[in-house]
């Protein structure tokens, strides 16, 4: 092609074309924001009804059902998930990444509102949440007080420091852990209430007669309004006190006659823990879209501006941030880039021996990758691990281009040409090429950016970054390149010393292997069966192969979930998870502890383990896990699995196994058969810790009541379930103010009056008559066992199995083998579903293999219209199947998995080997048009490209080294695909040397009658 000429003859031309590049790129950097991964919506919307004292059926049946009815219509929700608990109900609308959750959070707040009416009006207003689909917060703040209480902590942290937290942008919700909100609690005496012959309902009438929140009015006069305020509320606990139940006589019963008031917490349900000693502690939540560097960043500017202003002897501080691995893992790949592109230099240097000469392919690394710095700001991206990792690949891919064309001006130059008309020479040559590559490698790339779900929005960037710094190679190489060859290339007696060494080296080479291509083209049958052997393989190599959505990462934490019997308060709980601070505290990469005990609907910890930094520690978290694991095993009465926060946003948190069994059929059989595939499962070996959230294990007492009785003795059911709710719901009457803010009036029974059942017989209710009788006259108990939460899954009854998989079994063995046992046990109606990471691996993980055939399809088209053949693309691609077979015996070896990241690399290698192939069958071309026969031309035209075929080989492979050797946050991900890319390269560049020359001599079209391309005038 002749354009290349131009840019050569007017070389000023050539420098402004590519200087524009570079000031756009430079100009853009400064503007693309930081992130983990690309901008996406990980968005959850949650439904919480609170209906005080009624049982998980109630709940399930006059709350739930419902509610996830009426949002089951609403557009953009994936799936639904619920959990109906003791007064409390909790519906979840998993929503689709690619719909817009703010509308798909107006439409659900209007079905809601649609059937607020049908819910029971005892019930409070159901509460609606959008939020992030993570299980864990983005960073946690510890409050430390040693001048005032947990209730005034918990109040100051209300007032001050949420408020300032929840309006920073991007912050999602600021909640305090640990809690003890300010609450009137008046502790009831059953048996003082029975002797001065008051019951839980006239007890409940009198303080809300008597502590009442009035709205007088204004007295208006002819010219001046006045507010008219009437104490009639109460805000004391003396006030409290001295409410008037009843009065006999001249006696005044007062609420102090019979309760202790005292302001005191809500609840005592949860007690939080930092490295072991109680706490209150801020968990902060970014949005689903927000970028958590940002936000982490706000909330600690925040929180310096705020540490002049606390109170005295308090003290706040952030104990964890999760923000510390993206930053962590955003300067190892900013490392790798560096590492990789000195790494590149080198090899050039070495194979081309002249500083001058290496200069010119060494150009391109910069201009492309600042140039796709521009790119990608005007496509809206940023800069995250992902598009980092595209160019730290990128460096070995831009240079490429220029390494052809400096080579083929080079042997022109050794034939005896001069530098300008050897680079006018061999940029002609070289420009169709080139194109044909820059355009095979984009075309690679380009069903990447098109995937839907969670991958396509992640590797979009990825891909559309990676293919924009080829076509800007491609430029960079076609205009700058040849001119830089013309004014600093030199031939003959000019050249140095190395680079007449390596000139003599790669002489012989090229002769060695000139004479062993033609030896294997005498047997091209046998090297014809030994590609389709190796072909054949394939499939056997992806069967052994251990696949996963994404390798685990060391994020420098682990988690913990436990779970503790039904019948567990939180006395229990933190006993036994005391446990947890001394196993710990052993380990030497011990840094920071965080539990969240809860008891009450759900008997259950959650915890953070934070290690040392990545460089001041040995081991990995995963080489901990099963470590910490063996130790909390040993701990009896409780339940401990420890794992690792998903690598990939999306995933919803949560232990990496999480199996749905859905069906129509009751809870007890569910149950039944969930325990049956749990004990196989856990026969099987497979797994580490499995375990079904069913159980029928929680002591309910059911109260029958003796209507006929009650009836005769004038008894109401309303007057019983009073007596019950007052006595044991802890259920707020109505609420007192105190600065400004409401806080909840309990009345309830004394700890030591309901320790067990037995004590309903001491609970009173007032007869027709006016005399008062123990519940016990018309009531009979009855304990059974009850579920402590009856969930669903899409509407149906569902059971949920979640595990962890044993070290060296993947999350696709693992599910494999749940499907299968589901197949063996689970009778008709009965379905099966996944959640968490097991969906997204499940719908996701499998889109790869569709790109993996459009991508290959695409590179066809691509080169069948390059060369204007169909058979040509067949004789280039043959490469591919032998790159992929090299690539994949790491993976089959066990030294990596198939997942996402080694599947990009599978990709990538289509047009990384189609390059080679490029080369050596358009040159082949071209001689056969000069007149030679086509194995002659073959034969010539590989040992000719035989250099720029090792140096761009040696280049991508040697390019990724960082990346198979990397260390320290996110390295995981990074040897991946650098091991999938190097291993298939080596062994595909091995293959395409010998094997498509043989497939051209068999496929090729015969080129001899077409028109030779004119030669440079002199």
């Amino acid at each position: 092609m002749k354009f290349t000429d131009l840019f050569i003859k007017r070389p000023v031309l050539a420098t402004v074309i590519n200087l524009f590049i570079l000031l756009l790129g430079m100009n853009a950097f400064d503007q693309l924001s930081i992130r983990q991964y690309p901008k996406i919506e990980e968005a959850v919307v949650t439904v919480s009804t609170v209906y005080v004292g009624a049982s998980t059926d109630l709940v399930q049946g006059f709350i739930t059902t419902p509610v996830q009815q009426a949002i089951a219509g609403a557009e953009g929700i994936d799936y639904i998930t619920s959990s109906s608990v003791n007064s409390s109900s909790s519906v979840v609308a998993h929503i689709n990444p690619s719909y817009d959750s703010d509308q798909v959070l107006t439409e659900i707040m209007a079905k809601v509102a649609e059937v607020r009416g049908e819910l029971p009006k005892e019930s409070e207003d159901p509460v609606i949440k959008k939020g992030t689909s993570r299980g864990s917060a983005l960073m946690y703040i510890r409050t430390n007080s040693d001048s005032m209480t947990d209730e005034q902590v918990t109040d100051y942290l209300t007032r001050v420091v949420v408020p300032k937290f929840a309006t920073l942008e991007g912050v999602a919700s600021a909640e305090i852990f640990g809690a003890r909100k300010f609450a009137m609690r008046i502790w009831l005496d059953p048996l003082k209430m029975a002797a001065h012959d008051i019951t839980a309902d006239e007890l409940n009438a009198a303080i809300q007669r008597n502590h009442f929140l009035s709205t007088a009015g204004q007295t208006k006069g002819e010219w001046i309004a006045t507010q008219v305020k009437a104490n009639t509320d109460l805000s004391t606990v003396a006030g409290f006190e001295n409410i008037v139940v009843i009065q006999k006589g001249d006696v005044l019963v007062k609420v102090k006659d019979i309760a202790k008031v005292e302001l005191s917490a809500e609840n005592f349900d949860s007690g939080v823990f930092f490295n072991g000693n109680p706490a209150v502690f801020i968990g902060v939540s970014a949005t689903p879209t927000a970028n958590p560097l940002e936000v982490s960043q706000r909330v600690k500017t925040s929180l310096a501006k705020l540490q002049s202003e606390l109170p005295r002897g308090t003290e706040v501080e952030v104990i964890y941030d999760s923000t510390k691995f993206i930053q962590s893992s955003i300067d190892e790949v900013a490392k790798t880039l560096l590492e990789a592109a000195l790494i590149v230099i080198l090899v050039v240097f070495l194979f081309l021996g002249e500083i001058r000469t290496v200069v010119i392919p060494v150009v391109a690394i910069p201009l492309s990758l600042v140039g796709t710095i521009f790119l990608m700001w005007t496509l809206g991206y940023t800069i995250n691990l992902l598009t980092l990792l595209a160019l730290v690949l990128a460096i070995g891919l831009v240079v490429d281009d220029a390494i052809v064309v400096v080579e083929n001006i080079h042997r022109h130059i050794e034939e005896g040409l001069a530098p300008l008309q050897a680079a006018i020479q061999g940029a002609r040559e070289i420009a169709t090429p080139v194109i044909s590559m820059t355009l095979t490698l984009a075309a690679v790339y380009a069903p990447i950016g098109f995937l839907t779900g969670i991958t396509g929005t992640l590797f979009s960037e990825f891909a559309f970054s990676l293919a924009g710094a080829v076509i800007i190679s491609g430029v960079v190489a076609l205009t700058l390149s040849p001119m830089m060859c013309s004014k600093l290339m030199r031939g003959g007696t000019e050249e140095s010393a190395l680079a007449k060494k390596l000139d003599i080296i790669f002489g012989k080479l090229k002769n060695s292997y000139l004479g062993t291509l033609q030896g294997t083209l005498n047997y091209r049958p046998v090297v014809v069966v030994f590609a389709l052997l190796v072909f054949v393989s394939i499939p056997f190599l992806m069967m052994f192969a251990r696949s996963e959505l994404a390798p685990q990462e060391d994020q420098g934490s682990l988690f913990l979930a436990s779970k503790s019997p039904n019948y567990a308060n939180i006395n229990y709980l933190n006993r036994h998870t005391e446990n947890f601070d001394a196993i710990f505290e052993q380990l030497p990469e011990f840094e920071v502890s965080v539990r969240v005990n809860q008891s009450g609907a759900q008997n259950s910890s959650f915890g953070v383990l934070g290690f040392t930094p990545w460089n001041e520690r040995q081991r990995t978290a995963m080489e901990i896990q099963p470590l910490v694991q063996a130790e909390v095993d040993k701990i009896p009465g409780i339940d401990v699995f420890i794992f690792s926060r998903e690598s990939l946003p999306g995933a919803g948190g949560g232990a990496p196994i999480q199996f749905v069994i859905n069906t129509t059929s009751d809870y007890p059989s569910l149950a039944q058969l969930a325990d049956q595939m749990a004990l196989e499962a856990r026969k099987s070996g497979l797994f580490m810790f499995i375990d079904s959230d069913l159980k029928f294990s929680k002591p309910e007492v059911r109260i029958s009541i003796d209507r006929d009785k009650a009836a005769q003795m004038g008894i109401s059911m309303e007057a019983i379930g009073s007596a019950l709710s007052t006595l044991l719901g802890e259920g707020w009457l109505n609420r007192f103010s105190v600065e400004g803010r409401s806080y909840k009036v309990i009345p309830q029974a004394v700890a030591g009056a309901r320790t067990d059942p037995s004590w309903l017989n001491h609970y009173y209710v007032r007869t027709v008559s006016g005399e008062q009788v123990t519940l016990g006259t018309v009531i009979s108990m009855q304990t059974i066992a009850q579920p402590v939460s009856l969930n669903q899954f899409q509407q149906l009854n569902s059971v949920k199995l979640e595990g962890m998989m044993t070290p060296g079994v993947s999350m696709g063995d693992a599910l494999q083998f749940l499907e299968r046992k589901s197949r063996e046990i689970l009778p008709e109606g009965f379905s099966v579903d996944y959640d968490g990471q097991s969906r997204q691996f499940i719908t996701e993980g499998s889109k790869l293999y569709v790109t993996f055939a459009l991508s290959l399809i695409a590179i066809f088209l691509v080169l069948a219209a390059q060369f204007e053949s169909f058979r040509d693309p067949l004789v280039i691609l043959i490469s591919v199947p032998l790159s992929i077979c090299g690539a994949l015996i790491p993976i089959t070896l066990g030294f990596v998995t198939l997942n996402i990241y080694s599947q990009i690399g599978l990709i990538t290698l289509i047009g990384l080997i189609s390059k080679h192939g490029i080369l050596i069958v358009e040159f082949a071309n071209q001689l056969q048009r000069e007149g030679m026969s086509r194995i002659d031309a073959i034969s010539e035209s590989a040992a000719v490209r035989l250099r720029p075929v090792l140096m761009t080989t040696a280049a991508m492979v040697l390019g990724v080294v960082p990346l198979i050797f990397a260390t320290g946050a996110g390295a995981v991900s990074r040897h991946n695909i650098g091991l999938v890319i190097a291993t298939g390269m080596t062994v595909g560049t091995l293959f395409t040397l010998f094997v498509v020359p043989v497939v051209y001599s068999y496929v090729a079209k015969d080129h001899q009658n077409s028109v030779a391309i004119p030669a440079v005038s002199q």
